[in-house]
């Protein structure tokens, strides 16, 4: 089923086709390159020319600027002037949205041009007609016209262009006929492939964004597979747009490039954050680096796929059951979150400080299971006295028992009494009969049993019947194969889906062996890819971070990884683009500005938008729309409509409040205490 790529077990390289860029080579055997985007106002020369130098020194390998007009695309000539007299060959990208004349002046002074088909030279009216056959093929038409004299002039010119499609900006035509979907998204992009090849033209590179990794990552999925359908090999450009900024700008493009990376596609990426540019690209360059160094490694030959739809979201079938009072897995549950602690279980004062001094911190994101390992059969001599001190912050305890514990040991130290707890066990893969015996054990002490398994676990084990088993990848197989962990699980839940095992699946981000500690963002970086690219293929039911020591740190990183794939929402969602030239107003301190006043709504989601280029279709899943209408006048938006226009900026935060107090989801933020 899972045409799209080679292998989703390992990271083989898709095929693509070398596009110059000016001198710089993208896909074929070139490195991914790394790219980012000009803020600043384009007719102002020199600040554009400012800021282009310093992503350059900074290591961005393509910088874009908007060219909202024609005047802002005349200034190219001179920004490309300047920054070449400077010492820089970094080649400059126009981004064109809606004006046809606006692209045509663009070409003629930068090394590449960006148009978005769902705006360039085509109907957005939101008009809700269908449209006939015959419509349709006028339409295409009138693209037709309206696009090839840009084709044919970067064709003349050596130019090249990214055709990138944006998840909300699909034009009326597309949205009548394909919906508001990643084929819409496809097809849109296709129609404008199509023209240009009809003139020889393939100096070209496509993306297809959206704020929604999900949403993004079966775009890119079906665009490759509608490639090859028509023996295409254009190198793609990836990137969540409107990601946001900080911890979760960094997480929810972490999530969607680094997905899609894994799996071999993409060739040049951008991380869009809410931030001044130069911060992008540390992270653009890490990703990119986590990926390149697999590829070396990579068996070139195609897999048989697994059993995972890739082009329509689907969480994997499980069972449900309860592992503490009150707190059940389950297909209709959001992922539970296991933290792990380095304390033994002898030091039960030790960490009951521990966990009293993040509780409070963790009120919205609680710590659900605690996971720590036994050494010895003489801690469970501890375990009763630990329960009762840990009881008030955790709702179960997971005790991780390494092989040195033999199972009668295990058997005889067990404590009789009532706890919620479970544990953990590694297998290898055809360790029947030691797996029935732990599976007998934890039956008779009324514990969970956690198996970790290799990817190929022996169908005895997988047929083996279990009300209340949780599978994870066992230890031996996170740290030997740390590269693709990602194509571990799938293996293994691929084996649980074949034995019709509905064992919920456990997502354990562990330390990979590494010498040297990484540091915070990279830990961030492979939790994200891990965990993230699972839960958007529908896998993973329980999830742990398990690299960094800081009960808090590690908690809030689970919660947030969950909510950068929409898996589970603990708290308000920002979705805010990354500011451009074209952006009316000052997006870093206004998404602040907000966060502070809103970011206590649980399970609200705000759109903050720069201006209306992409704003209205990239917000059409959020709550509440802040969108840029004018100089210093906001738009207000619920879901897709506009509600309030052209607000004095200086009054908007507040009128989006009375708003969400208006629909009813608004409440009062918690005092905080002295």
């Amino acid at each position: 089923m899972s045409v799209y790529c080679s292998s989703r077990f390992s990271t083989i390289r898709r095929s693509s086709r070398e596009v110059f860029i000016g001198n710089l080579g993208v896909g074929a055997d070139h490195p991914i390159r790394i790219q980012s985007m000009t803020t600043t106002n384009t007719q102002d020369v020199d600040a554009t020319v400012k800021q282009a130098i310093a992503l350059a020194e900074s290591g961005c390998e393509i910088v874009r600027i908007t060219a909202p007009n024609k005047t802002a695309a005349r200034a190219l000539k001179d920004i490309h002037a300047q920054f070449r007299a400077a010492g820089f060959d970094t080649p400059l990208v126009a981004d064109i949205h809606f004006l046809p004349s606006a692209a045509m002046e663009a070409v003629e002074h930068v090394e590449k041009v960006r148009i978005n088909p769902g705006n360039y030279a085509d109907n957005k009216k939101f008009s809700t007609r269908e449209y006939t056959d015959d419509q349709y093929e006028e339409e295409l038409q009138r693209l037709y016209e309206g696009f090839s004299p840009l084709v044919l002039r970067s064709k003349e010119l050596g130019r090249a262009m990214r055709i990138g499609t944006n998840h909300g900006s699909l034009s009326d035509r597309i949205m009548n006929r394909y919906g508001d979907t990643p084929l819409g998204m496809v097809e849109s992009a296709l129609e404008f492939l199509r023209i240009a090849e009809s003139h020889s033209y393939q100096d070209i590179i496509l993306s297809m964004k959206a704020s929604n990794p999900k949403v993004m990552i079966e775009a890119y999925r079906l665009l490759v597979d509608r490639m090859d359908d028509e023996d295409m090999s254009y190198p793609l450009h990836l990137g969540v747009t409107e990601a946001g900024d900080g911890e979760d700008g960094r997480i929810k493009s972490a999530i969607g490039i680094g997905s899609l990376l894994m799996d071999g596609l993409g060739d040049t990426i951008r991380v869009s954050l809410t931030e001044d540019p130069v911060f992008e690209i540390p992270v653009a360059q890490a990703l990119a680096n986590k990926v390149m160094a697999n590829w070396s490694e990579s068996n070139q030959e195609s897999e048989k796929p697994d059993s995972i739809d890739p082009y329509h979201f689907q969480r994997r079938s499980i069972a449900t059951f309860e592992v503490a009072s009150e707190k059940r897995v389950g297909i209709e549950e959001p992922p539970t979150v296991i933290t792990r602690t380095p304390f033994e279980l002898s030091q039960f004062e030790a960490l009951e400080n521990a966990l009293s001094e993040a509780t409070p911190k963790l009120k919205e994101t609680p710590i659900e299971g605690l996971c720590l390992t036994v050494h010895s059969v003489d801690e469970f001599q501890h375990i009763e006295a630990t329960w009762k001190r840990i009881e008030p912050y955790v709702s179960f305890l997971v005790l991780e028992i390494p092989q040195s514990i033999d199972l009668e040991s295990l058997s005889r130290a067990l404590p009789h009494s009532k706890l919620p707890l479970a544990l953990i066990r590694d297998f290898d893969a055809d360790a029947i009969n030691p797996y029935k015996r732990f599976m007998r054990i934890c039956s008779d002490f009324d514990a969970i049993p956690i198996v970790g398994l290799t990817p190929n676990v022996s169908d005895g084990i997988c047929s083996e019947p279990a009300n209340n088993l949780i599978v994870t990848l066992n230890a031996q197989t996170q740290t030997t194969s740390p590269e693709h962990r990602i194509g571990s699980y799938r293996q293994l839940a691929d084996r649980l889906n074949h034995s019709r095992n509905l064992s919920p699946l456990w997502i354990r981000n562990t330390d990979t062996g590494q010498s040297a500690a990484p540091s915070f963002l990279n830990r961030l970086l492979d939790a994200s890819i891990l965990s993230g690219s699972l839960l958007c293929d529908g896998l993973g039911d329980l999830i742990s971070i398990e690299t960094d020591k800081d009960l808090t740190r590690a908690t809030k990183l689970a919660y947030n990884v969950l909510q950068g794939a929409g898996a589970r929402i603990s708290k308000t969602e920002f979705v805010a683009c990354p500011s451009c030239g074209r952006t009316l107003f000052d997006l870093q301190s206004t998404t602040q500005r907000i966060r502070e006043k809103t970011g206590h709504l649980k399970g609200i989601k705000i759109a903050i938008m720069g201006c209306i280029v992409n704003g209205p279709g990239e917000m059409a899943d959020a709550d509440f729309g802040y969108v840029g209408g004018a100089p210093a006048k906001i738009n207000l938006y619920v879901g897709k409509n506009c509600v309030q226009y052209n607000i004095p900026q200086i009054e908007a935060d507040q009128h989006l409040i009375d708003l969400i107090k208006e629909h009813g989801k608004w409440v009062d933020p918690e005092p905080v205490e002295a």
